[in-house]
């Protein structure tokens, strides 16, 4: 797309896009990472579908932020305490990897150190990605006793981490560990639906809390700051994210308001009884465009090619009576598929309720995933290959795509804001580029 890049004119295009594909009646949600200009984006998009009766709700529910990235910007708030031991660490392993001379060195230093574990190297991390921090010091703290050789026999290696300095980096290991399986679980490409953000945001959120008042003060450090962080993009869960977690069988509106009681048990009922009186309205929107639809669609029936006429006829009468069965059920209790569902242990025929569970649970919790496409660009697009047309690029990473799939590695960082205001964001090879719009 040609400059200029402003929210409304890529807003412009998306919509138009949207159109080409035939789906622009289709859109529920949009999953947008927290930049300024996405919000734009996101608002002129939904004026948009709403004055042409397109979205549901006029749009309540259209907006998602992306977890991975903000999850990222909470977590490097709190890496800024680790200041000097933070660096001290990257700096050594920067020392050893920078030439292949002292990365042989290193190896004998291992072989004469027993019992150091050497199932994972050194790795060195990319600064606007947390999680590779967090590996960086997990593989370093592994290597500590090979550092310190390395410190005795190599006069020009002056960054080596004092015994505190370790100490701290494996503290801020553990304390991350929660946040790194969260990282990891809606980061990859396997796509997770929307029911598992709310258990997901709630560990985050407990994690803090209790670090809060941890004993080891650069912990407590860490956790204040991120708590503020925190504060700032997720004070309250995205409602239509929680309304996927309702439709978990595993969780439902019980343990949602149990949830709620552990972090903010003034509200807990208020903030429950809202995500069920938005889950009933857009349960009954889904209901009325499935009669209206079921109404003109209406035909004569015919039998199944290969199935008996009095098999089929048995078929439809044990429909029929079923049918019948469940909706005398439901008018005796004044019950609906939903009320039905959120009461019961198991029940799997709902009609208008697995549309809307289809539509929510659908919802991306993220934008990494869908970024890793193009983090294949440099493969594509090489020194040898740099004037491919558009069609023949999009043919070529869908054709990678279908025989490869994506590694972990094809999954480019995370955004962050910057003191200027702009928005860094690292790709795969670790080299960043800086949009020039600002950062929530």
């Amino acid at each position: 797309m040609p400059p200029p890049h402003t929210g409304f004119e890529m807003s412009k295009k998306v919509l138009e896009f949207l159109s080409d594909w035939g789906i622009e009646k289709k859109i529920f949600s949009l999953t947008l990472d927290n930049a300024s200009a996405n919000d734009v984006i996101q608002a002129h998009l939904k004026r948009q579908l709403v004055l042409q009766n397109w979205l549901l709700a006029k749009g309540e529910f259209f907006h998602v932020r992306c977890s991975t990235h903000v999850l990222n910007l909470i977590v490097q708030e709190g890496l800024k305490v680790l200041g000097d031991a933070l660096e001290k660490i990257r700096g050594s392993v920067k020392y050893v990897k920078v030439s292949e001379g002292r990365m042989k060195k290193f190896k004998e230093y291992i072989e004469l150190i027993s019992g150091v574990e050497t199932s994972a190297g050194l790795s060195y991390n990319v600064s606007t990605r947390w999680n590779s921090t967090d590996l960086m010091l997990q593989s370093a703290l592994k290597y500590r006793r090979v550092f310190a050789s390395l410190s005795f026999h190599d006069d020009n290696y002056n960054v080596f981490p004092s015994e505190e300095d370790w100490k701290r980096g494996d503290n801020i290991c553990t304390f991350l560990l929660p946040f790194y399986k969260t990282t990891n679980l809606i980061s990859g490409t396997f796509y997770p639906t929307s029911n598992l953000y709310f258990l997901q945001i709630w560990k985050i959120q407990c994690v803090l809390m209790a670090s809060i008042n941890d004993e080891d003060t650069f912990i407590r450090d860490m956790a204040e700051r991120m708590m503020i962080k925190f504060e700032k993009y997720w004070s309250d869960y995205s409602v239509v994210l929680a309304l996927g977690a309702a439709l978990d069988p595993r969780i439902k509106l019980t343990s949602l308001e149990y949830m709620y009681e552990k972090v903010v048990s003034l509200t807990s009922k208020l903030k429950t009884n809202e995500i069920k009186q938005k889950l009933y309205t857009l349960f009954e929107m889904y209901r009325r465009l499935h009669t209206s639809s079921s109404t003109i669609s209406q035909t004569p029936s015919s039998i199944t090619r290969g199935e008996s006429s009095s098999h089929a006829f048995t078929k439809s009468l044990f429909n029929a009576d079923l049918k019948d069965h469940k909706q005398e059920l439901a008018t005796e209790t004044r019950k609906s598929q939903l009320d039905v569902y959120l009461e019961e242990e198991n029940w799997n025929r709902f009609k208008e309720l697995s549309l809307l569970a289809r539509d929510l649970l659908g919802i991306p919790i993220t934008t990494v995933a869908s970024e890793s496409t193009f983090s294949i660009g440099s493969i594509i697009l090489n020194k040898y290959r740099s004037r491919l047309l558009s069609k023949n690029v999009e043919a070529l990473i869908c054709t990678r795509n279908w025989l490869h799939g994506f590694n972990s590695f094809d999954v480019v960082g995370d955004a962050e804001d910057n003191d200027d205001g702009s928005l860094t964001k690292s790709t795969t090879t670790g080299a960043s580029f800086v949009y020039d719009v600002d950062a929530d």
